[in-house]
């Protein structure tokens, strides 16, 4: 299995430049190997195809959020496609790098997108909710302290 990512050495958008920088940077920090699949490249027409038919996702950026047709880097592991950008830093920032490139043992689940979006909202709103019991427990605290001295002031004044 051969994990291919295809980039674009002559884009003139500059998130889309950072982009593969990343995605290269990312990979090339956890030893993954990867070919890197040029579009640009004369010759390359039949990948850039294969790489606009098979994307389910365009990897739209700030300043195109809906492009044409999908914008590199898009990850595929052999012909089957893996995702594009924020899929890659999603999976990345949650840890789930190797099941999103497909790259996990057999015995490994595969996470779906939806599933990994609703443990990154079940986090934030754990968090929150800590947030906000600590909050609670820390008013609760100042009340009982008021309370504790006002009651050594009653009792050094008898």
């Amino acid at each position: 299995m051969v994990l291919k990512v295809y980039v674009s050495g002559m884009s003139g958008n500059k998130e889309v430049k950072k982009r593969q920088q990343r995605v290269l940077m990312i990979l090339d920090s956890k030893n993954i190997k990867y070919d890197t699949v040029d579009i640009t490249e004369p010759g390359k027409e039949s990948e850039k195809e294969l790489m606009q038919n098979k994307s389910t996702s365009n990897g739209g950026t700030v300043s195109d959020p809906e492009p044409r047709h999908p914008l590199p880097p898009q990850l595929f592991n052999d012909d089957e496609y893996c995702g594009d950008y924020d899929a890659f830093d999603m999976a990345n920032e949650i840890d789930t790098l190797e099941v999103f490139l497909k790259l996990a043992p057999a015995d490994t689940t595969a996470v779906s997108t939806a599933q990994i979006e609703l443990k990154q909202e079940n986090g934030d709103a754990k968090k929150e909710e800590a947030e906000t019991e600590a909050e609670d427990k820390k008013t609760e605290a100042g009340d009982g302290d008021v309370d504790v001295k006002e009651e050594a002031a009653e009792k050094a004044e008898v």
